[in-house]
């Protein structure tokens, strides 16, 4: 193949390399980029874990368990903030969008604020996905791809610690 002679071979390897990134699409590229971290790094360093969840009670009106959370469940962890992350977990769906879910929350477990008490805060993610998940895969367990922001909200189901807008969702292979 003969170049024309304003465009050198480096040059056209890069333009080559580009458009076959747009072309394959731009997520797999943030999900590259994007640091794998697990849920202990949603608490701050130096804080226990048992520290963060502590005792509970039993709520004999409605006869679900409440954990008591200690100052440290809201406390955030400002070393995976303002990057992009990737984070595996389960659906809690708070919006769908027709058969799609296309808001949630992400937690370490499934049925976690449905079947059993929500986790403290700094171990939930309020997460927009870019494109809606469908409502038939919300039980699988997944990968959330986005930046990660420190951001104390109530969902009315529960207070989360942290959000992920425009995120990109995979499918988590065991």
């Amino acid at each position: 193949m003969t170049l024309p002679h304003h465009l050198s071979r480096r040059r056209f390897l890069s333009t080559c390399a580009a458009g076959s990134a747009v072309l394959l699409g731009l997520p797999r590229l943030a999900s590259a980029s994007a640091r794998e971290i697990g849920w202990e790094d949603l608490i701050p360093p130096g804080v226990p874990y048992a520290e963060v969840i502590g005792e509970g009670y039993m709520d004999e009106e409605t006869d679900v368990w409440r954990p008591v959370f200690d100052k440290n469940a809201t406390r955030l962890n400002p070393g995976v903030t303002e990057q992009t992350i990737r984070l595996p977990g389960y659906i809690v769906p708070l919006e769908l969008d027709g058969d799609a879910v296309s808001q949630f929350i992400l937690a370490p477990y499934a049925g976690a604020c449905i079947h059993v008490p929500p986790p403290p805060a700094n171990q939930m993610v309020l997460v927009t996905p870019r494109k809606p998940w469908p409502v038939d895969k919300s039980l699988d367990a997944i990968w959330a791809i986005g930046e990660l922001h420190p951001e104390l909200s109530d969902t009315g189901l529960a207070t989360v610690g942290y959000r992920m807008l425009n995120a990109e969702i995979e499918l988590y292979e065991w």
